[in-house]
């Protein structure tokens, strides 16, 4: 059966940065179960390895020990391990025939960085994700960035959590994505968090632009393999803001850049610069209906298309952030009394920033829905 309005996507955040458990998301993406039928589930966590804080901490997928040989003998060459270890599960019959999951608390050899290439660390954890991905059989970069972790498979959320065992976790900062795919198949490697260096996407929807988008993506050495349409998200945001230093507040405008019925009618100057986005970044613009939640280590963003075919609803209490893709997911977390409940609107977004304990939903351009 065919539900295009299927998948539920949820988050909860601590803007003071202080950590909490799993058990949180657990609840507020169970809470929208019907929007999922079993074929994928997963989580993002920030804050998870304290003790490995300046370490790169690489969550990777098997699907054979020759993967697993494979992968490390590639990991060894371009990293110091400082630690590894498979990541814990526990057994459920709801979850069957899993892969083998480990991490790797790594640090950069600085002798694997290609000088010609004018290569950072950032630069070379993408390569490696991407050749992982790419050029090792049965093995699957699940995410790499610094004191965080994707943890994700092929069942309902709430065991895939429950299989993870992330109640004995604790961070600041946690996505979780219910999935009902339609257009791409259900395993493992294409559940959502899809992520790249920090960066984690969980989506509810469709981007029927995926095609234009990844040839785009491709011209900038992206490689997308992972079977879904999500995976083009994750790798926007790192190619715009990381290596093209364009702000957030615009990286959102490009990916549900206005109408042009509505660039026509805004003041010259805002007119000017909406046009030279529309004309410079039209191939990485997202089309069709989609909700978005983006996390990185410095906060979370909530994203909905420029028609909201959606629904991405967002809510503060104290200091924790929510969003979700259901009312009910986010007031059964801190209680039904939050100070605040709010809907990202068409073609806006809600953006938290660690530790600023704000949040603004502006309909000001350029910039709305940013925390000051």
């Amino acid at each position: 059966m065919r539900i295009p309005s299927g998948c539920a996507i949820s988050a909860i955040m601590n803007v003071k940065g202080v950590r909490f458990n799993g058990e949180a998301i657990i609840k507020s993406i169970a809470c929208m179960h019907e929007r999922s039928n079993g074929l994928g589930g997963g989580f993002a966590a920030y804050g998870i390895y304290p003790r490995f804080r300046d370490l790169y901490a690489l969550h990777l997928l098997y699907e054979s020990d020759r993967g697993r040989i494979d992968t490390e003998s590639y990991i060894r060459e371009h990293f110091v391990v400082e630690h590894s270890e498979s990541i814990p599960t526990r057994p459920m019959i709801a979850i069957t025939d899993p892969p083998k999951f480990f991490r790797y608390f790594v640090s950069v050899k600085p002798e694997a960085l290609d000088p010609l290439r004018g290569e950072d660390e950032a630069e070379l954890l993408v390569r490696a994700t991407l050749t992982i991905n790419n050029y090792i059989k049965d093995a699957f970069m699940v995410s790499s960035g610094k004191n965080m972790g994707v943890f994700k498979g092929v069942g309902f959320p709430e065991d895939i959590g429950r299989y993870f065992r992330l109640e004995e976790y604790e961070g600041y900062l946690w996505t979780a994505h219910g999935r009902f795919p339609t257009n791409t198949p259900g395993w493992w490697g294409g559940a959502h968090p899809f992520g790249i260096l920090d960066w984690t996407v969980v989506h509810n929807g469709e981007v029927s632009s995926y095609g234009i988008n990844k040839r785009y993506l491709e011209m900038f050495g992206y490689h997308l393999t992972l079977q879904t349409d999500t995976e083009v998200v994750a790798y926007l945001f790192d190619l715009l803001h990381r290596r093209q230093k364009v702000p957030l507040e615009l990286v959102a405008r490009v990916l549900a850049a206005p109408f042009w019925k509505d660039i026509d009618r805004m003041p010259e100057e805002q007119r000017a610069m909406y046009k030279a986005i529309r004309m410079v970044y039209g191939p990485a613009m997202l089309n069709g209906p989609f909700s978005i939640i983006v996390a990185f280590s410095g906060g979370m963003l909530g994203l909905n298309d420029r028609i909201k075919l959606r629904p991405l609803t967002c809510g503060k209490k104290g200091d924790f952030v929510l969003m979700g893709s259901e009312e009910s997911a986010i007031r059964g977390i801190v209680g039904a009394d939050l100070d605040e409940v709010w809907d990202v609107r068409a073609g806006e977004m809600s953006l938290v920033r660690l530790e600023e304990g704000g949040v603004t939903v502006g309909q000001e351009l350029p910039a709305p829905g940013v925390c000051s």
